[in-house]
This record gives structure tokens, sequence and C-alpha cells, in this order.
């Protein structure tokens, strides 16, 4: 009788974890090749990539919506009927 495994082994994960972000194999592989054409280490490429993508994030990000100022606001209360 073939022998079993036993049953608190967890198979391994297939994704690696860099810089916060989970990565598959195939992935992984793309952004070594990434970070070696950068002449970067693989480390300090899903860094500046992380940095980027907030950079970039924040920057498309709405602005607050600004008052409207004093002659805008006396503007609109003289354009509104007395009634």
């Amino acid at each position: 009788m073939p022998a079993k495994p036993p049953l608190d082994s967890a198979p391994k994960s297939e994704f690696t974890v860099i810089a916060g972000k989970k990565l598959s194999k195939g992935q992984l592989a793309y952004e070594r090749e990434r970070a070696k054409q950068a002449g970067k280490s693989l480390e300090d490429w899903m860094k500046a990539k992380v940095k980027a993508e907030a950079a970039e994030a924040k920057k498309a990000a709405p602005k607050p919506v600004k008052k409207p100022g004093l002659l805008s606001r006396l503007l609109d209360k003289a354009h509104k009927p007395l009634s």
C-alpha cells in the first residue's frame, strides 16, 4: 500500500511576494527580465515600480471640490427669485 503524505503539510505556494506584490512564476520571470534590462536588481525594480504606481494613483486622485468664492456666491444669490 503506498504511503500517503501527512495531512498537515500544505502544498507549496505558487506565488512569490516581492515588495508587497504577489507574483506567479511567469510574472516573476517577466519582472526579472525587465529589471535586467533596466540594470537593476529585482528588488530595486519592484520597489521603483510600486513607487511609480503610487505616484500615478496619487496624481489620478480627484481634487476636493472647492467652495465657491464670495463673488460667485453673491452673483448666485442675486440671480435667485425674491419669493
